[in-house]
């Protein structure tokens, strides 16, 4: 797999990843605290883990083809 490709899919993860995770924190805090309120500490750190992790078990499942 090509670095633009691996590049390409990691920053894919990450905005969706980043998206997902503010939207579940902002109507978690909305529903239990009553504060319109994202955590983007949490987002991010979540949107890095899941970009790094999935991009590379999808770099190892294509090699293996």
């Amino acid at each position: 797999m090509h670095i633009k490709m691996l590049l390409v899919d990691f920053v894919t993860l990450f905005a969706v990843a980043l998206v997902v995770s503010a939207i579940v924190t902002l109507l978690w805090n909305l529903i239990v605290h009553g504060a319109s309120t994202i955590d983007w500490e949490t987002s991010f750190r979540f949107a890095i883990i899941f970009g790094i992790i999935l991009t590379w078990t999808e770099a190892r499942r294509n090699k293996e083809k």
